[in-house]
């Protein structure tokens, strides 16, 4: 039932879009025409088998990335059908209003110019998310963005002053086609020098297999004081179905093996103090800890942070940002910086740095992208290194973080 509705509305979007085509092509060549209809039906036909197809379960959603590019490629289509359709939708609202005004006044009929023209402006918004989300699939998957900042910190040991932080998140590894640009993304990072680099969650999309084409790749990664990580909730495996409770563990078993093999120190709700220059940093890493009813929580933040009071920095990582608000900033006021990820920036938005910045994560996470502060505590959210669904990005490009601590007391000198 769920299925046809579906389908009822996507035919009737297509129906309105197809209308608004053309309506605004009727000055085209009659071949063109023909030719354009025909590609259009042929598109329409394609997305309604790949959709009848995937429910009942000739295409596995997950199953290799061609079936990933196939339902991407499915839903710009009939995403820039719907523009279209709202255009046709108020044109039609506009012809109910004239017909009511002309049997009450009945003035002279209105001109079905009128509508062509709003037909070819739904065509041409139709055509923005078309091309922009296409473009963004084709350009920017691994267009890395390297993005500083300088941290000031209150009672800073002086030994830490200085120190540069390297974080990624959300790498999504089964997302990747390519490792060439995944190597050069490597080499990003360690061109930084960082002394201590961290991974904030989400090494796969459902299943730890997806990352093992990838180990050779992520294993070079290099920091000072070594490379630390957390899970985020697409490492539970709690986003396949397995055909055993014992299957789901031996996966879990292999993602921890995983982090091993990069070389990586996976924190499960625990901690380890750093000895740098003489000063002790609390490295805090909690399992998935969310905010929101619709993820698991693993998290134990008062386990992991037992054990750190004498150090003189702790720094937290933790996947998802609304832990921050509903437990960090309340209950863990001597945590100066709390790493997240998780959002994505929705892989979607606008930013131009000092002008704007929006993506529709905003209406769905407090904090989102970039940096907050609240009193002395601080939390970083990455955009995400890899991606998920969408395999693209439109406006917030995949991120590497510099971080560089600094004393409060020191710069303001």
């Amino acid at each position: 039932m769920r299925l046809l509705i579906l389908l009822i509305l996507l035919v009737a979007i297509d129906f309105y879009a197809f209308q608004a085509v053309r309506s605004s092509g009727l000055a085209w060549p009659k071949g063109f025409r023909t030719g354009f209809s025909i590609i259009y039906l042929l598109g329409s036909v394609f997305c309604y088998f790949y959709i009848i197809g995937s429910a009942a379960n000739l295409i596995n959603w997950n199953d290799g990335h061609l079936p990933q590019y196939l339902r991407a490629l499915v839903f710009i289509i009939f995403i820039s059908k719907f523009v279209i359709a709202l255009f046709v939708g108020i044109d039609d609202l506009r012809r109910v209003f004239a017909w009511l005004f002309n049997r009450v006044a009945q003035p002279d009929s209105f001109s079905m110019s009128r509508s062509q023209f709003i037909s070819q402006i739904g065509v041409l918004a139709g055509a923005i998310p078309l091309v922009s989300l296409t473009y963004g699939m084709w350009r920017n998957p691994y267009r890395y963005q390297l993005h500083r900042h300088k941290i000031r910190l209150d009672h800073l040991p002086s030994s830490l002053n200085g120190l540069r932080i390297v974080q990624i998140s959300d790498i999504h590894s089964g997302t990747f086609i390519f490792k060439e640009p995944l190597e050069n993304a490597i080499q990003m990072i360690n061109d930084l020098e960082a002394d201590i680099v961290f991974f904030t969650g989400d090494l796969v999309n459902y299943a730890a297999a997806e990352m093992q084409p990838y180990i050779d790749v992520f294993s070079k990664i290099q920091a000072k004081y070594g490379i630390y990580s957390v899970l985020g909730n697409h490492d539970y495996g709690d986003y396949h179905q397995w055909k055993s409770l014992s299957e789901k563990q031996a996966n879990f078993e292999q993602l921890q093996d995983t982090h091993r093999q990069l070389g990586w120190n996976l924190l499960r709700n625990e901690h380890r103090l750093i000895d740098i220059n003489g000063a002790q940093m609390a490295v805090i890493g909690v399992e998935n800890s969310s905010a929101s009813p619709r993820f698991h929580n693993y998290g134990d933040l008062h386990k992991a942070h037992t054990g750190t009071d004498n150090a003189g920095l702790k720094v937290l990582l933790s996947h998802d940002p609304s832990h921050w608000d509903a437990e960090v900033t309340q209950n863990f006021k001597d945590i100066a910086l709390t790493l997240s990820g998780h959002t994505h920036g929705f892989q979607f938005g606008i930013e131009i740095p000092g002008w704007i910045k929006w993506s529709p994560s905003k209406y769905v996470y407090k904090q989102w992208a970039g940096l907050y502060s609240e009193g002395t505590q601080h939390l970083y959210v990455n955009r995400g290194f890899g991606m998920l669904g969408y395999p693209g990005r439109v406006g917030i490009l995949p991120e590497i973080t510099c971080i560089e601590l600094q004393d409060k007391a020191s710069t303001n000198i």
